[in-house]
């Protein structure tokens, strides 16, 4: 499970974990939300919970854990304490072991990879730019729910400070395997 703001990293790093994983699959939530946005806008909610993503992802993530055998590795922003440990729970409860790769990278770096960012901006609904994302993330870690993971929520935590890190991760995470 990756865990971090936006533009820290969370999405290239699945990427790269699953080209060198064998039997892997990335989650990613984005992508769910970029397959509704673009093929289902009229079922999205202007404001509110992001039901029917959330939904679909709950179900890509309950079919590869009964029905594949992949290392499965989630990628979202699992920022929000509960909720992390709840989904972290169901994977522990059939047998899988448990890894968080927290990213807590300086601001500055984010708002000059959110600056030089092409990504699109159409899972976006409440804000315009990935700018006003991460204002609100920000703001967000100020509450009590929105908290960085501890080495006690799974077995084994990585955190990653520095984008050099990335690769030292990610043959840590091969050897366990």
């Amino acid at each position: 499970m990756t865990v971090g703001t936006t533009h820290s990293g969370k999405t290239t790093f699945a990427k790269l974990l699953e080209k060198r994983l064998i039997n892997s699959v990335v989650i990613d939530q984005d992508v769910q939300g970029e397959f509704l946005e673009k093929h289902y806008p009229s079922l999205l909610p202007e404001k509110g919970p992001k039901i029917l993503k959330f939904a679909l992802s709950q179900t890509i993530v309950e079919f590869a854990i009964h029905k594949t055998d992949n290392h499965i590795i989630l990628c979202n922003s699992n920022r929000q304490k509960q909720p992390r440990l709840n989904l972290i729970e169901k994977f522990k409860k059939v047998g899988f072991h448990t890894l968080i790769v927290n990213f807590d990278l300086p601001i500055d770096i984010l708002k000059d990879r959110i600056i030089n960012s092409h990504r699109d901006t159409i899972i976006l609904r409440n804000v315009s730019n990935y700018d006003e994302v991460l204002k609100i993330q920000l703001k967000q870690t100020e509450n009590e729910g929105f908290i960085s993971p501890n080495k006690d929520e799974v077995d084994i935590l990585f955190t990653i400070s520095n984008e050099t890190e990335v690769q030292t991760v990610i043959e840590k995470i091969i050897k366990l395997v």
